[in-house]
């Protein structure tokens, strides 16, 4: 492996606890945000029951240019 890359031409000590922390904290943060989510999930579902959500069918527009008309 070539550590000339890890390096990063003498910035490497700098870029990689940088990115390393930009990770970690996203990654903190998406776990934090998952489990607030489950909870308020659990919270809806013990409120309101569970959703019945309706599906409306597409219906198909046709639009056409008249020989008449300027468009």
């Amino acid at each position: 492996m070539n550590l000339e890359l890890l390096v990063l031409g003498g910035y490497g000590q700098f870029v990689w606890p940088a990115f390393i922390f930009t990770f970690a904290s996203c990654f903190i943060l998406y776990v934090k945000t998952k489990k607030d989510l489950q909870e308020q999930e659990k919270i809806f579902i013990q409120k309101y029951g569970q959703l019945k959500i309706k599906t409306v069918q597409r219906e198909e527009v046709v639009t056409e240019a008249l020989p008449d008309s300027p468009i």
